[in-house]
């Protein structure tokens, strides 16, 4: 998954205007206690974030 993509799926399920809010202040067991930010700069891949926000967030199927 490209980044552009991850991002557009994080506004879309969280607005644009707190998408990147979240990224920088949630921090998930998830993701080794790392925010987005600090999973996707750890080298993370975005399909594998997206997928622990998914399950973190209750995002719906049919936004996965």
């Amino acid at each position: 998954m490209r980044l552009t993509i991850f991002w557009e799926r994080m506004a879309d399920h969280f607005g644009a205007a707190y998408a990147d809010s979240f990224a920088r202040d949630h921090v998930m067991s998830g993701l080794g206690g790392r925010t987005v930010h600090e999973a996707l700069d750890a080298g993370w891949s975005a399909k594998d974030v997206w997928r622990v926000v998914c399950s973190v967030m209750d995002v719906p199927p049919e936004k996965r």
